[in-house]
């Protein structure tokens, strides 16, 4: 198999080469001006942000870790405070909220969607303590509990309403972290209508790493808000607390989005809903070739979601033999992930424990992520669902030589 015929699992090539004129009038506008930090280009980017998002507000920021950081610290969490996530997620949500000071603590996620499960998240605050303040206060850490953190995965919202409904019952913030989740939408019953991503908590954390749906040529990221006051504190946090120059309100932090890079996300941003119907596309075709396979379990498509399938990730308990069955056919993968963060080195001082968030568990044990990006053809795919479906035709003929392989090895060994 050749690397022409080889199947990537990202093509960040082909979009870049299409939009290799606009690319460069970015640069040529840069060098021509002197604006690298701040200016016109960012506030182009982030008016246009905002539009898209449905939201007031946009403050671009250094990356998608920096814009979760940012988002909690000006929304009211304080250190030592508990913020809940989930574990099905990459360490930079957790990242974040403990370099916000606060702690992280989890619950599972729904094994449909892969996301925060609202159930287990109505368990575990039905089972916090109030404080004599009235605070929600974790039975696990002693801690006050003041924020959710609903990850939107693999371009897919979380069930919003009910967490939407939980975060009002219980006084607590919502920061989205939509950091996989550019343009999608979810029904919500709550207002009658269809919301974006990052609209709908209080304020939501982007990344534009360059996989992203809507990528930089490097990292990037954002914060939405329909909170001025929530946009005015991120804005000071991410230039080293300035209300003005040299006029430091608060300490902050170096973590501002380049002129450049903001240049690159207006210059794609109206491609964007092509590029996520395209993944939609996609996705479907993947469904029509794949659907009713037995082992295998594709992702659900849920009434009142509109995914924007940032990755497109099945299930399989013979996840490790069909990546290395996919490799040998020149076929790329990814796994999202394999450690689920409560188990991670990391966090063992956490004190979680094999068992603790089940469904989180068994997803990261089976999870594999297919090859997945707007301009992956018909021929491509087909490529990659035949080979699927001989894998799954074999599977019973390679059980049987594994199996005799085994006795062979075992009759060897016999005294």
């Amino acid at each position: 198999m050749t690397s022409k015929d080889s199947i990537p699992f990202l093509d960040l090539i082909t979009p870049h080469r299409d939009l290799e004129n606009e690319l460069l009038a970015v640069f040529r506008q840069a060098l021509s001006t002197g604006t690298f930090i701040g200016g016109p280009m960012v506030q182009q980017f982030e008016n246009a942000f905002a539009a898209f998002c449905e939201t007031s507000h946009c403050v671009g920021v250094g990356s998608g870790t920096d814009a979760l950081r940012f988002a909690l610290i000006a929304a009211g969490v304080q250190p030592g405070d508990v913020v809940v996530t989930v574990p099905n997620t990459f360490i930079a949500t957790t990242e974040a909220i403990s370099q916000a000071g606060a702690l992280p603590e989890f619950v599972d996620v729904d094994e449909r969607t892969y996301n925060m499960d609202p159930e287990k998240l109505g368990e575990y605050l039905a089972n916090c303590k109030t404080g004599n303040d009235g605070s929600v206060v974790s039975r696990r850490s002693g801690r006050r509990v003041t924020a959710i953190v609903p990850v939107h995965l693999y371009g897919q919202m979380a069930n919003m309403d009910p967490i939407m409904d939980l975060a009002q019952r219980y006084n607590l913030l919502v920061i989205e972290d939509a950091c996989q989740a550019h343009g999608a939408e979810y029904f919500s019953a709550r207002s009658g209508a269809w919301k974006k991503a990052g609209s709908m908590g209080q304020a939501a954390a982007f990344s534009f790493y360059p996989g992203k749906n809507l990528g930089a040529c490097g990292e990037a990221g954002a914060v939405t808000t329909n909170n001025v006051d929530i946009a005015q504190k991120v804005r000071m946090l991410r230039d080293h607390g300035q209300a003005k120059k040299y006029y430091h309100d608060i300490e902050g932090y170096n973590g501002r989005l380049d002129a450049i890079q903001s240049g690159v996300l207006h210059a794609k941003l109206p491609y964007l809903p092509k590029w996520n119907r395209q993944r939609c596309e996609r996705a479907g075709r993947y469904r029509q070739l794949l659907m009713g396979q037995s082992g295998l379990k594709l992702p659900c498509d849920v009434p009142g979601f509109r995914p924007v399938y940032h990755l497109y990730v099945l299930c399989t308990d013979e996840r490790e033999d069909l990546m290395a069955h996919l490799k040998s056919a020149g076929i790329a993968t990814g796994i999202h992930y394999p450690i689920p963060l409560h188990l991670q080195e990391a966090y063992r001082s956490h004190g979680y424990s094999p068992g603790s968030f089940p469904v989180s568990e068994k997803t990261a044990a089976e999870v594999v992520s297919l090859p997945m990006f707007p301009h992956l053809t018909d021929e491509q795919q087909l490529r990659i669902a035949t080979e699927i479906l001989r894998f799954i035709s074999e599977k019973p003929v390679l059980a049987q030589a594994r199996s005799s392989i085994e006795v062979g090895r075992v009759e060897r060994t016999a005294p």
